[in-house]
């Protein structure tokens, strides 16, 4: 496998005998409720890192958790989509609002017609790093917002800061294996599909992508899963996905908060959807399979 052969941080002896599982909640800095809901999931569940938006509408009271709470260990979640800017240069990534493009395809066609460079993106993700440096946040990796590392500029990018700002660490955002389905309700079967079609396209770019990783000496993960169960994830699939384990190091993207007004009118399409997520990781038998099955939780900073 490319990814194994080019990438892989650990001896084979340990990716033969240990399963290792990092638990990493994105977009914490987004709403009080995301960020009280990670902070609870790290206390009493099996959440082990998250990633903060350094463009979130609550990013001081999620630096104000993570101070309080060491034991969570914290990436940056880069976005080149989705809320304002950091940067305070005008940039052509921007609208005259300095709001970024909202969507990946809108950030895909513009880099197609030349009016985004990976320059621009290199530059927003520079002053997103420093807003966490400045809050006394040291990020353990690096990963991005609606997965935009897949597109080649991008990817250039995350590797130039990542190397710049000494971040060796960084999300592996290919997923490859399927989970069992025999739980899912139907309809819950169909958004599954759905989600695991868009898992597929981004792997077109995987090998890409560990030659960037390779040429600026990064590391990730062995595994990555989360995309296709993004809006779907339960206790069922949580232990599915945990029995299933392989041997190695996997990370788990995942999207907890309390469900509240403020997420309910906030521009997501997870609503309940992270509550269900929240109560996922604080179950008792998600924890008890974890034992069963020898999983070590491990933070990126372990990696």
């Amino acid at each position: 496998m490319l990814h194994s052969n080019l990438i892989q941080p650990e001896s084979f002896t340990q990716r033969r005998y240990m399963k290792k599982l990092i638990v990493n909640a994105d977009d914490f800095g987004f709403t009080r409720g995301v960020n009280v809901g990670i902070i609870r999931a790290c206390n009493d569940g099996i959440l082990s890192s998250a990633t903060l938006m350094a463009n979130g509408d609550e990013f001081a009271h999620a630096v104000q958790l993570a101070t309080a709470n060491p034991q969570l260990r914290i990436g940056c979640h880069l976005a080149a989509v989705g809320g304002k800017a950091v940067a305070q240069s005008a940039s052509p990534l921007v609208d005259e609002n300095g709001l970024l493009p909202k969507t990946l395809t809108q950030l895909i066609v513009k880099i197609a017609r030349g009016a985004i460079r990976a320059a621009d993106i290199e530059r927003e993700f520079a002053a997103q790093i420093e807003r966490l440096l400045a809050a006394g946040i040291h990020p353990t990796h690096l990963d991005t917002h609606k997965h935009t590392a897949v597109h080649p500029a991008v990817m250039q990018a995350l590797a130039r800061v990542a190397s710049a700002y000494g971040i060796a660490r960084v999300r592996w955002p290919f997923e490859k294996n399927a989970i069992a389905m025999s739980r899912m309700a139907p309809k819950q079967r169909r958004a599954y599909f759905k989600q695991r079609l868009l898992a597929q396209v981004t792997r077109v770019s995987a090998r890409h992508f560990a030659t960037v990783m390779q040429e600026h000496q990064l590391r990730s993960p062995n595994y990555f899963c989360g995309i296709a169960l993004t809006g779907l994830l339960d206790s069922a699939a949580l232990i599915t996905i945990i029995q299933g384990l392989r041997d190695g190091t996997t990370e788990l993207m995942c999207h907890p908060s309390l469900y509240d007004e403020d997420l309910e009118n906030a521009a997501t399409r997870l609503k309940k959807e992270r509550q269900r997520e929240l109560d996922a990781l604080l179950d008792a038998k998600v924890k008890q399979c974890l034992l069963e099955e020898n999983v070590t939780l491990i933070s990126y900073a372990e990696l």
